[in-house]
């Protein structure tokens, strides 16, 4: 449970962070969360963790209530950066860490483009 605390702490911190540019031009927040379950925090129904700034963000913006993941994070977040099923993003079905050689293809289109 104290992983799930320092993973929302670190969270906030960086949203704070970024809200400093937010008033130029419409921006989004996605929230990708390793060994997240769906009802752990309370925009989904949790009433054991308490999740105030979360709760908040869900009630004024948009709650994303379908999707795919995969039971280790590199193909999700490939998927998510990509727009595109794990399996087309990335064909590795393993953690990638720093220093591997292989990963998304160069020429593929991610979120950032």
């Amino acid at each position: 449970m104290s992983s799930l605390r320092v993973t929302l702490s670190l969270f906030v911190v960086a949203l704070f962070t970024s809200l400093t540019h937010a008033a130029e031009r419409p921006n989004f927040v996605i929230i990708n969360i390793d060994d997240l379950g769906y009802a752990d925090i309370g925009p989904f129904g949790s009433e054991i963790n308490r999740t105030p700034n979360l709760d908040r963000m869900a009630a004024e913006g948009r709650k994303l209530t379908c999707f795919y993941a995969a039971p280790v994070c590199s193909p999700s977040r490939a998927s998510l950066m990509t727009g595109c099923y794990p399996k087309r993003s990335l064909s590795i079905p393993h953690v990638l860490f720093p220093g591997n050689d292989v990963g998304l293809d160069p020429g593929e289109i991610t979120i950032a483009e």
